[in-house]
């Protein structure tokens, strides 16, 4: 199954992608990029210009302004293909698949490396989507204008990237990173089911599963110094062996954070919730949360 974003990429050709790399290179000064900019910086032929640009426009790769003097911006579309793009000539990712998972700040796709190894493409989609929502709830994106979206989407693909590097490092169960352009992170393919979907008799040793989870926690806290602060069922994975691996980093915050014990409590007293609940066991948050603190 070909999905929509691997149509548009084989139809978009060289002459289009200079276009949308000059546009992306003048976000940081325009909006709307001025169309006399745009054409000068893509070093086109006045002719290859027209149609490059006339083609962007039918594909909703492009989005004018709404005055008449306005240049063009990119859609979010559009940034996918330049970080897909960027992916494919450094052999990261030689094939696209169907999409697998949709969230209100994410798209998720099955792809492939050259030598054929399944992979996870994630295309952060913060800004547009959940603009009003970011600004008010995370620090890091507390002085964002929508004018900067693609500079958002593009830090925060970069933290979640890093986040997972130093993790996975650490020994914590996460997926492994393999590479990350622009708003885009390729991660390593785990074959498994969120945590939410499994029945109250589905695991066969939930405090094992829920040790591990703990464990992940006080890695990310104690060595590489940084709090979850948005976990729950739906972004743990259990993998086919049995094994939990934590996802979705992007919104961390460093431990030494005033709101960082905030979150941690928060997210220790949630998941202990949950599988006390699910799976009928007895946990003390609060115990768990000086172990996470101190040592395991």
């Amino acid at each position: 199954m070909v999905s929509q974003l691997a149509e548009l990429y084989n139809k978009t050709d060289n002459h289009m992608f200079r276009i949308l790399r000059a546009i992306e290179s003048l976000l940081s000064k325009y909006e709307y990029p001025p169309i006399e900019l745009v054409e000068r910086r893509s070093k086109l032929p006045p002719g290859s210009f027209r149609r490059a640009l006339e083609r962007l426009v039918e594909l909703k790769l492009i989005k004018k302004g709404k005055h008449q003097l306005m240049g063009y911006t990119l859609t979010f579309q559009a940034l996918d293909l330049l970080a897909l793009r960027a992916l494919v000539a450094r052999g990261t990712v030689s094939e696209l698949g169907p999409k697998i998972g949709v969230g209100k700040e994410s798209e998720v796709y099955d792809a492939l490396s050259p030598t054929g190894i399944r992979l996870v493409l994630k295309f952060h989609r913060e800004g547009v989507r959940s603009f009003k929502n970011v600004r008010k709830t995370r620090i890091y994106m507390a002085e964002s204008t929508r004018k900067q979206w693609i500079l958002k989407a593009k830090l925060i693909g970069e933290r979640e990237f890093k986040a997972l590097d130093a993790l996975y490092k650490f020994g914590a169960l996460v997926p492994k990173p393999i590479d990350y352009n622009r708003h885009a992170v390729v991660q390593e393919y785990i074959e498994g089911v969120e945590l939410y979907t499994i029945p109250s008799n589905g695991l066969d040793n939930p405090v094992k599963i829920l040790a591990d989870i703990v464990s992940t926690i006080h890695i990310a806290y104690i060595k590489a110094g940084i709090v979850h602060g948005d976990l729950s069922e739906y972004n743990i994975l259990i993998s086919t062996e049995g094994e939990p691996f934590i996802i979705d980093w992007p919104q961390y915050v460093y431990k030494e954070d005033p709101i960082a014990d905030e979150l941690l409590r928060r997210d220790v007293y949630y998941i202990i919730r949950f599988f006390n609940k699910k799976f009928k066991i007895e946990v003390d948050p609060e115990r768990i949360l000086e172990e996470i603190k101190g040592g395991i």
